[in-house]
């Protein structure tokens, strides 16, 4: 009889043991496919690559020393034209805004009641010119009478005082005939110069009062030249008067752009304001087309000699709780923040007077994305951390199979 080995049996799971081996199943299932899609989903990562960063070297240069305060713009000359005259304002020659000529017609007021009075004036001069007449004749009748002593002296003397008091009463006719010639004229308002018109302040139609606020019709502004007062500190006066009267004066407008055509110091105050510790300053700037309107604010500066700094673009300094910064390419191509003072503006750049050194590389982009000590790759303005390789042709395509 031959011995025959035990069959092997798989034993059952227990009711107790089969929670374990479905929860073992489950997660080798689970981790065997996450396995497969973040191998295929999940390139590889980038921690550790260097950021690529626009970098400009820099070098002292001749920076100009430029003193800037906020200015305001306002006519070389500002004309109030009044109603000289009362009257019914029955017409508006112009259009408001328009440059008008000297001597144009703005407004006409009712003229009928200066026509009458000029009438009248003349009627009176005409009269006083018949009496002055009789007067004379009586006087010159007279006076071979007087001689002959055939009349008395008494009614001789009143016919000369009649003649002299007919005299001066024509003068104040005359005069009154001229006042009456003017008033007329005077219905016609007309602009005393050339210049740039506002706003009419009275329509037509209304009734207008002289020497009242009614007889205010209109402005005139002369804005070519035009003028823009400042003001500038004590010791920024003194760099002034050090530069000399030569200096120039340039606008910087409200969207940043430069006013083309400089300007000169035309009015400086002689004594300091108390309450702001400035000196009031005035510059005239030709303005043929109307560039700079009356009453516009802009940024004057005044160059008052030159210095060795740093020029720094606009977009590479930034200012913080510890003051202004700018970021710098260390030797081992790490960022490395400099602490700087700058003082004012040439153009669109900083100038910087300390805190750098001739050579740095100033970092201009990606400033929000630095921290100091990380790794930066530098480049040149314009040049680019490099191009992706160009896509070959359609007919070019390469066999994928």
């Amino acid at each position: 009889m031959k011995d025959t080995l035990p069959t092997p049996t798989l034993s059952k799971p227990t009711p107790s043991s089969r929670p374990r081996v479905l929860l073992a199943l489950t997660l080798t299932a689970l981790f065997s496919g996450c396995g497969k899609e973040v191998a295929s989903n999940n390139p590889p990562t980038t921690l550790g690559m260097a950021m690529p960063v626009t970098a400009v070297e820099i070098q002292p240069q001749h920076a100009p020393l430029i003193i800037e305060a906020v200015g305001q713009a306002e006519g070389s000359k500002e004309i109030e034209v009044r109603a000289r005259v009362s009257g019914l304002l029955t017409r508006q020659h112009y259009r408001e805004g328009d440059r008008v000529k000297a001597g144009a017609t703005l407004f006409s007021i009712d003229k009928a009641p200066y026509e009458i009075a000029l009438a009248e004036a003349r009627a009176a001069l005409a009269q006083e010119q018949a009496n002055i007449e009789q007067a004379r004749r009586e006087a010159t009748r007279l006076k071979p009478l007087i001689e002959e002593r055939a009349v008395s002296q008494k009614e001789y003397d009143d016919a000369v005082s009649a003649l002299q008091t007919s005299q001066a009463v024509l003068l104040a006719r005359e005069a009154a005939v001229r006042e009456a010639e003017l008033n007329l004229s005077y219905t016609r308002v007309s602009a005393p110069l050339s210049a740039v018109s506002g706003r009419a302040r009275q329509s037509e139609g209304s009734l207008v009062t002289a020497a009242s606020d009614s007889s205010w019709l209109t402005t005139l502004s002369v804005t070519d030249p035009i003028w823009v007062r400042f003001a500038f500190s004590e010791s920024e006066m003194q760099r002034l008067r050090q530069a000399g009267s030569k200096t120039d004066v340039r606008l910087v407008l409200p969207d940043g752009n430069h006013y083309e055509a400089p300007g000169k110091v035309n009015f400086t105050a002689s004594t300091v304001d108390p309450t702001t510790g400035t000196v009031a300053l005035r510059a005239e700037f030709p303005n043929p087309d109307l560039a700079l309107l009356p009453g516009q604010f802009v940024r004057v500066q005044v160059a008052v000699g030159e210095r060795l700094a740093y020029l720094v673009p606009q977009s590479a300094l930034f200012q913080n709780d510890q003051g202004k910064l700018v970021f710098t390419v260390a030797a081992d191509n790490t960022v490395s923040p400099r602490p700087v003072e700058t003082d004012g503006w040439s153009g669109h750049e900083w100038i910087v007077t300390s805190g750098l050194a001739p050579g740095d590389k100033i970092i201009t982009d990606n400033l929000m994305k630095l921290r100091p000590g990380a790794p930066v790759a530098p480049h040149a303005p314009g040049q680019g951390p490099g191009q992706r390789p160009s896509r070959p042709p359609s007919g070019d395509a390469p066999d994928t199979h």
